[in-house]
């Protein structure tokens, strides 16, 4: 099938899209839900983050799952895509930063001046979890040893000078049970390991006082399109929000993005806010953005 280029097959637009398996895309992947406007030709990723890359670089699919952090570095490099409000995936980010169970670290502030390793500076879950760490604790990015094993997502970013390398070779998880790491940064996939433990004492109730504070489960991941794309075709982008929305619904409530991240646009600009203040302050951005960036390229009707 062809990519959307002006070319249409069985008068349907034929967009080459990179997005992730979860039960709330499950009836747009099947295409239990369908469309006459479009067709979605997806490629076959896994996991859905080496699609990140090839999109902000060479903008390899029209529609493109996307972290958050990798967006808005992306938007302040000028790397020509949209935004759509439509979340993926969000989540709490306690669980994911794990010690040795018999480390001394006995809760957040134990990390200054400890080895915490992250697969990537840039990583969405490290700049939530390195947000929460300065706002709630008072442990600062610099105060602290990031060791990375890969480059950002956006070719044109460079780790600030307190993160450094792994040596090649080196692993996350093996540096952390060498005792090479003191801490590590996991993605989605959280090991079910006893001989490690949680860096929060009480992950539950850290993420209780996130919600307090800021009424909003942090956002991972998102949806994007190519910026030619959203300015050509206004009427695919609605489409594309409609169906990834309708394929929500049909999903278990447990398996939607949680509320009100999925209600619209106003509804995720707290959360967008917050992630943006967090990015500058770490370091991410050549230059500050505001929401209106953000949202720049999207049909200003769609909530």
């Amino acid at each position: 099938m062809a990519r959307e280029d002006g070319q249409k097959t069985a008068e349907r637009v034929v967009l080459r899209a990179a997005i992730g398996r979860y039960l709330h895309t499950e009836a747009l992947r099947s295409g239990r839900l369908s469309s006459d406007r479009l067709a979605l030709d997806l490629a076959d990723i896994a996991p859905i983050n080496r699609a990140f890359a090839p999109m902000v670089r060479e903008q390899r699919f029209d529609v493109s799952e996307m972290a958050i952090a990798t967006f808005l570095q992306a938007t302040a490099y000028g790397k020509g895509l949209v935004l759509l409000p439509v979340v993926l995936a969000a989540r709490f980010q306690e669980s994911a930063l794990l010690c040795r169970a018999d480390s001394p670290i006995r809760g957040p502030q134990d990390l200054v001046g400890r080895r915490v390793g992250v697969r990537a500076y840039s990583q969405t879950t490290g700049v939530w979890l390195r947000g929460i760490l300065a706002d709630a604790y008072g442990v600062r990015s610099e105060a602290v040893r990031w060791i990375t094993f890969e480059d950002a997502h956006v070719a044109e970013y460079r780790d600030p000078p307190f993160a450094e390398r792994a040596a090649p070779g080196k692993d996350l998880m093996g540096m952390l049970r060498e005792g090479e790491l003191d801490a590590v940064i996991v993605g989605n996939e959280v090991p079910d390991d006893p001989s490690l433990r949680t860096v929060f004492p009480d992950p539950r109730a850290s993420a209780e006082s996130f919600w307090q504070r800021h009424g909003f489960v942090p956002v991972n991941h998102l949806v994007t399109v190519r910026r030619d794309l959203a300015l050509r075709r206004p009427d695919v982008v609605h489409e594309l929000v409609r169906l990834f929305r309708a394929a929500q619904q049909e999903a278990p409530p447990g398996a939607r993005p949680p509320a009100p991240l999925a209600a619209g646009r106003a509804q995720l600009e707290p959360a967008i806010r917050l992630a943006l203040r967090y990015a500058d302050e770490q370091g991410l951005l050549p230059r500050r953005l505001d929401v209106a960036e953000v949202w720049e390229g999207l049909p200003p009707d769609i909530d």
